[in-house]
């Protein structure tokens, strides 16, 4: 089955069988009430509403047979993993107060509306950067995934991070709009989100939204099933 979607630049094409859902980052600590996010006093509303249209994605892509890949920022109890004293990653997280980040813990934890499902797969990681040091090529390349769909939080950190390097070992990649959300700079008139999304359509991939997608998905079911 071949499926079309509406996106920029162009129109994006996939086969559901050798693609991945990319969902980013979706835990307690980025999205949820006394999580690491909130507890800095930035609104998390931006990622709450990417709720609803992430479960439908999600939900669509299972049943379609794309596999569907979650990766998670989740560090040791000893702060071992972050990086040495000089490490830059530890300076900016500046974790070792309660549980943020920590592995194990409910600030770890996917959000409960968008709980994996026991065919998926979830990756642990120690960097903005989905595929630095973790096995999620390895078992992109097991499924003879080509294509990959981004979603989840923050556009302009993880979620590009990852594309990007997904985008330089030559994965097809788009990104939903609607599906990711930003905490940097949300107030500005023209946010990290949106310059990401026009970055990412200028010179790594395409930019859609879950309808475009779930309206693709259900046409070429439509298409496969007369056939």
């Amino acid at each position: 089955m071949q499926v079309t979607i509406a996106a920029q630049p162009g129109s994006f094409g996939f086969d559901p069988q050798a693609t991945g859902v990319i969902a980013v980052d979706l835990q307690n600590d980025f999205g949820s009430k006394g999580g690491y996010v909130d507890s800095f006093g930035v609104p998390i509303d931006g990622a709450r509403a990417t709720i609803e249209p992430i479960a439908r994605v999600l939900a669509a892509a299972r049943a379609a047979g794309m596999l569907v890949v979650y990766t998670k920022m989740a560090f040791k109890r000893d702060l071992s993993n972050v990086g040495g004293p000089d490490s830059p990653n530890r300076e900016r997280l500046g974790l070792g107060a309660g549980d943020f980040l920590i592995q194990g813990t409910w600030n770890t934890d996917i959000v409960p509306e968008l709980a994996p499902r026991p065919a998926d797969v979830v990756i642990s990681k120690l960097r903005y950067n989905g595929f630095f040091e973790t096995e999620l090529d390895d078992v992109l390349r097991a499924r003879a995934i080509k294509s990959l769909v981004f979603l989840g939080w923050t556009t302009s950190v993880c979620v590009e991070s990852t594309l990007r390097d997904a985008s330089d070992r030559d994965y097809r990649c788009v990104v939903l709009a609607d599906c990711t959300a930003e905490t940097i700079g949300r107030s500005q008139a023209r946010t990290n989100h949106d310059a990401t999304l026009h970055v990412i359509q200028a010179q790594f991939g395409w930019v859609a939204d879950s309808e475009s997608l779930l309206e693709g998905l259900a046409a070429a079911t439509v298409q496969s099933i007369s056939t």
